[in-house]
This record gives C-alpha cells, structure tokens and sequence, in this order.
C-alpha cells in the first residue's frame, strides 16, 4: 500500500509539471502572437505615414516619383517654416529702413518682453601705451559716459576698444587698463589673449566670438585705433545692406604675398597661396563688416578657425567656402578720403 500510495503521487506530480509546462507555452505563444501584431501595426503605421510625406512633397515640389528621404522631407518643411518667418523678418526690416536707423533700430520679441536689436557693434583693436590713440577716439567720434550711452540707445552703435592681457599677467600694464576701463567702462578685455602684435589675427576671432555672444546685433564691425570712423555714414551703408543674411564688407583687395623672412609683412604658410603668391580677396583691416550670421559662425567655430599672418586675410579666409556676399565698398577705403567716407585714418 505504501509503495502505491508513492508512485500514484509521483505520477500526479508528474502530471501537474507538464500541464504548468504546457500552460507557459501557450502564454509565451499569445505573448509573441501579440507583440508580432504591435510591431506589424507600428510598421505598417510608420510606413503610411512615410507614404504621406513623401507623396505631399512631391504634390508640393512637383518633383513627381522622386526618391527623397522621409529625412529630408521634414527638413525641407522645417525650412519652409523658417522661410515664413524670414518673410516676415524682411517685411519688418523694410519698414525700420523706411524710418531710417537713427529713429528706430531693430525690435524682436523676447516673450513678453521687446528686445532690442542693435544695428552694429564695432570693436576698436588697441594695444598697451596707444591711450593717446584711445582719447582721440573718444574725442573724435566714440564719445563717452552718456554720449557713448546715447550712440548705443539712439542709434544702435556698441563701440568697445579691445584689448588682450600682459604676458605677466597682473602686471603695471594689465592695472594701467583696469584704471582706464573704470573711468570710461569701454573695453572689452580678452582674458584668453596675450597681447602682442603678432596676435591680431587671434585678437579679431576672439572679439567676434565674443561680440556675437554678448550682443544681438545685424552687424559687427573691426577697425583700428588709428581710425576716425562717421558714424552716420557708417549706419546709412549699413542699413542698404540688412536684406543680406550673409554680407562681409570692405575695401576689397588681394596684394603680394611675401615669402622673405625679413620683410614687414612676410606670410610664412606664403606656399599656400599659388605659384603668383597672391592672396585671396579679403578685406582692408582698417576697417570691416560681417553680419550676425557670420558672426555667429566665428563665435560656434572658434576654437577650428585657423588664423594666418595678418588679421584681414585671416577673416577672408575664414568665409572662402561659405555662400557669402563680398561687397566692395569703396566708402571703407579708409586709407583715401573721399566724399561720403566712412572712416579715415590719422
């Protein structure tokens, strides 16, 4: 009886793991069935909507059975949303040119709150022992305290003289600029620079950047501290050109490229530049432009731009294979004063 009573409960035991055996195949069955469904329906959904897409793009490009990338697809509607908006940025820029620059310069919405456009930052490159250059500046056309504060109010103009820091940093010349700069609150002074003539390429890239950063303007202007600028002739050259996204203006040249070491301007990447050693068309460096976009481009790429021998080619080079409008402007000449001029040197 004892040996029965144990093999009829072996037996059941038996019994109960193949049907919970059976019973998990079937779950696992309507698990996979289930989930082959889900997926089936997402891609089948997933593939319609791409079907939709693509068949709107061709509706609305005419491009017939072209085969475009759901992808590009949505970037070419993004693109389009972006082309409503600088529809209507062109209209509003149309009517502040209409009002001219010195009455109301640009105005974007920042939520619930109006922001100002400024219409240019200039940075004025100066270097240690130039004061006498700063203060006729200022005395000439830049102004200070409230008439600097006005130019930026009442006409959109942000000028900064920029300057980097000693090799010995803290020294006498670093505190002499720091006294300077707390009287006329006028400087823009780049903590990452070393000051040195051989740095103005550096010097240019870095005010850029850091213009670009700390100020939402259409354009950004280098000039020298040797450079009397007019600063209404300046904005009404200015205001011509707001209708282009990607403009770098200037007094267009090329000039030699000197590969002798011993000569004032040598090049010394001068093998760069063909078996004619000329240099591409840049801007003087007395005095240029580039708009916001350009400027922003400086400002993301900082840290890649290369720089050559001299601040203006250097800029020219950086804009040599973007999609950029170069204008020749004869009114930045500076170097030969003409009537109409924007800027003349001393």
């Amino acid at each position: 009886m004892l040996g029965g009573s144990k093999g009829f409960n072996t037996n059941r035991a038996s019994s109960s793991m193949a049907s919970g055996s059976r019973i998990s195949t079937l779950l696992l069955s309507m698990f996979a069935t289930f989930a082959s469904i889900y997926v089936s329906g997402r891609l089948w959904q997933e593939s319609q909507n791409r079907v939709y897409l693509i068949k709107e793009l061709d509706r609305i490009t005419g491009q017939g059975q072209s085969a475009i990338s759901v992808d590009d697809t949505l970037k070419i509607i993004a693109c389009r949303e972006q082309q409503k908006k600088l529809s209507a940025l062109e209209t509003e820029l149309a009517a502040a040119k209409q009002e001219g620059f010195t009455s109301k310069f640009l105005t974007g919405n920042d939520g619930a709150h109006a922001k100002k456009r400024h219409l240019v930052v200039i940075g004025i490159m100066t270097r240690f022992g130039n004061k006498n250059n700063r203060d006729a500046v200022r005395k000439a056309w830049m102004g200070t305290g409230a008439m600097l504060k006005k130019m930026e109010n009442e006409k959109g103009i942000v000028a900064r003289f920029v300057i980097g820091k000693s090799a010995n940093h803290g020294d006498n010349l670093d505190r002499g600029i720091d006294n300077e700069n707390r009287q006329s609150n006028d400087f823009i002074i780049l903590d990452d620079l070393v000051e040195g003539t051989e740095d103005l390429p550096k010097k240019a890239r870095l005010f850029f950047a850091y213009a670009a950063d700390k100020w939402d303007a259409e354009f950004y202007a280098k000039v020298n501290d040797n450079i009397y600028v007019t600063i209404d002739a300046l904005g009404t050259a200015l205001a011509a050109h707001f209708d282009k996204p990607r403009a770098y203006i200037g007094c267009m040249k090329s000039g030699q490229v000197f590969s002798e070491p011993s000569h004032k301007w040598y090049e010394p990447d001068w093998w760069k530049f063909g078996d004619k050693k000329s240099y591409f068309r840049h801007a003087s460096g007395e005095m240029y432009v580039i708009s916001r976009a350009l400027a922003k481009f400086v400002s993301i790429n900082r840290s890649i731009l290369r720089t050559y021998a001299h601040d203006d080619v250097t800029a020219g080079s950086w804009f040599l294979g973007l999609n950029v409008l170069h204008v020749d402007e004869g009114k930045f000449c500076c170097s030969s004063w003409s009537s109409g001029a924007i800027c003349s040197g001393v």
